[in-house]
């Protein structure tokens, strides 16, 4: 008899377990279903608008043991597959690169001002860019990809140069290594700005691409892009820990264990990876490395072993939903989504900061 009989206490503690699992489950569900939901209006919105629940039919008919009755134009398949969806998956795919980088790089710095660009991957970036465009490649497909390569080659040397400049001795100090990125950055900007003043013809596209103008189509950017981001943002992830313990400062961390030097080198790279793989096909995307891991870690703490990941997946959320205005505010023109991010995002910064005046939340 005793065997069936339970206690109150029984009772409280699978209440209590029940309810850490769904606080646990709820920010992955939120922040997945609102990507999800991202993706299809960014796919659904454009000149050509297609119904957000006919978006879902086709992507559902092309599963395979699949079959739905075709009752929308064929042109819509065209347009999704071909122009819109490519697009979308790209711009997802840029949001969770900078906003995973951004968490990553706050931790490793312990600095809340710390984003993508702060070692100069955004600053080579737009340098190598900037010389491909001064070049006058032609506006060929095969002419256009020189341009993301030129900048993710210009990104990687920057943050060499800035990484082998901060070290002193065996050691690479965080306050070293920012002044370093800041000094090494306001060069190259500079460097940026004289090639476009002495290149004219070329200002107009050198200016698109700096505020995140979409230059390449099609899926070859997307397959070109995923696996870097792919396994760097794995890493990331699995990073999370080192970068808890990081947070008690260098030596803490080195009485705890852990390689300080090591992770710091691992972190700066697989980071500036990340973000420069994103900036050499998107462009120069403000604010989203920056406020979107400062929105994760309120609504969901700052271990970085959930952080990194809920930041990666808002991330994608929230570019697209910028993307999505930056097509609506002007159309049938379109905004580049640059423009868009940094109207949002310097009010939101501003409130962050009127916020830590009044409590600690870093």
């Amino acid at each position: 008899m005793s065997e069936f009989t339970h206690s109150p206490e029984d009772g409280v503690i699978a209440l209590s377990k029940s309810m850490k699992g769904r606080r646990t489950i709820t920010p992955w569900m939120w922040t997945i279903g609102a990507l999800l939901i991202m993706l299809v209006l960014s796919a659904a919105i454009g000149p050509v608008a297609i119904p957000p629940f006919t978006v879902i039919k086709i992507l559902i008919s092309r599963l395979p043991l699949v079959t739905l009755p075709v009752d929308w134009p064929t042109t819509f398949d065209t347009i999704l597959y071909q122009i819109r969806l490519p697009q979308t998956v790209l711009i997802a795919m840029t949001g969770m690169a900078l906003a995973g980088s951004g968490a990553a790089y706050q931790g490793l710095f312990r600095n809340p001002l710390a984003d993508p660009y702060i070692i100069g991957v955004a600053s080579g970036a737009g340098l190598g860019a900037v010389l491909a465009m001064a070049a006058e490649w032609p506006t060929t497909f095969m002419g256009m990809t020189v341009i993301p390569i030129a900048a993710f080659i210009g990104a990687l040397i920057t943050v060499a140069i800035v990484y082998s400049l901060a070290r002193v001795g065996r050691t690479t100090p965080i306050t070293t290594l920012i002044l370093a990125g800041v000094a090494v950055s306001a060069f190259t900007s500079s460097l940026t700005s004289l090639l476009m003043l002495l290149s004219t013809e070329q200002l107009h596209r050198a200016l698109s691409w700096l505020l995140g103008g979409f230059a390449l189509g099609g899926w070859d950017p997307v397959l070109a892009a995923l696996p870097y981001l792919v396994i760097g943002l794995g890493i990331l992830f699995v990073l999370g820990r080192p970068l808890n313990v990081l947070q008690f400062g260098d030596e803490q961390a080195l009485q705890l264990g852990l390689h300080t030097e090591r992770y710091k080198i691992v972190v700066v790279a697989v980071s500036s990876l990340v973000a420069a793989t994103a900036v050499s096909f998107t462009g120069i995307i403000g604010f989203v490395g920056l406020i979107v891991p400062h929105l994760a870690r309120l609504l969901w703490g700052p271990d970085y072993r959930r952080l990194i990941p809920l930041a990666t997946l808002t991330g994608g959320s929230v570019l697209l939903a910028s993307d999505i205005i930056a097509r609506i505010v002007l159309a049938p023109r379109e905004l580049p989504v640059g423009i868009v991010t940094a109207v949002i995002g310097a009010p939101f910064f501003l409130w962050l900061l009127r916020r830590a005046k009044q409590e600690r939340f870093w």
